[in-house]
């Protein structure tokens, strides 16, 4: 079941109780539970109608307590449950009518025995081939094509990782630009390198027998993976003379 905002977005709202606030109080705010969250990105939900904003006459964004909630439904629903945009306001329109909002839970192997969740690695979730079509909003033949390009690639038979409802999403989202799947190759190509980089670091630290060593190269991929995201945005940003404010 959805439940309410936590943690910054929550002190939004407390924020908020004497006015409006800023879309750079409302940056601090999200940051404390999602500390990724840029202006860009408000605006980027704003211009998809997943937020309204009220403006001043001067035409400066002014943000109420219900619109910092409703961000971090949002980025929530985006973070923990991988959902595209479109799925996302689905959701969102249903709990405004009042209607009862229970969100997909995306499902992890266990050992059959121990029932103890196996964490395969920094990616452990789940989703079949007809989950990922209906949470894209796409049809057979785009997934197809994606994975013909090598964008989207199954695990096993119709099963994938959960991150692609989030690269399917950016596909569909890249496309309104005009940029088409085949164009993404070269993306997916520096992708893996990146990702071949980490794994040669972290290798030594996987193939341990110590557990809490094996566990420590979980946590070393995701700090490792954060910082090359990080990287490869900012080399983006800088070859195209681009600055975020």
């Amino acid at each position: 079941m959805l439940q309410p905002p936590r943690g910054g977005a929550g002190h939004g709202a407390a924020a908020a109780d004497s006015g409006l606030m800023s879309i750079g109080t409302v940056l601090n705010v999200l940051r404390d539970e999602f500390p990724e969250v840029t202006i860009s990105k408000i605006r980027f939900l704003e211009s998809e109608g997943l937020i309204e904003p009220q403006r001043t006459p001067s035409g400066y964004r002014k943000f109420s307590a219900e619109d910092v909630d409703r961000l971090g439904h949002v980025l929530r629903m985006q973070r923990d449950h991988y959902l595209p945009l479109k799925v996302i306001r689905e959701y969102l329109d249903a709990m405004e009518r009042g209607e009862a909002v229970q969100l997909p839970a995306l499902g992890r192997q266990r050992d059959g025995e121990a029932g103890a969740e196996l964490l395969e690695g920094p990616t452990a979730a789940r989703i079949g081939r007809a989950e990922l079509l209906a949470a894209a909003g796409i049809e057979e033949r785009e997934l197809a094509e994606w994975e013909s390009y090598g964008l989207v690639t199954p695990i096993e038979d119709g099963v994938y990782d959960a991150e692609t409802v989030t690269v399917a999403a950016l596909v569909i989202e890249l496309g309104r630009f005009g940029i088409e799947p085949r164009h993404l190759r070269v993306m997916k190509a520096a992708a893996d390198r990146e990702a071949g980089l980490v794994d040669q670091v972290v290798a030594p630290l996987k193939r341990h027998r110590n557990p809490q060593t094996r566990a420590h190269a979980e946590a070393r991929t995701k700090e490792l993976a954060g910082l090359t995201v990080r990287l490869h945005a900012a080399l983006v940003r800088t070859a195209l003379g681009v600055r975020l404010p």
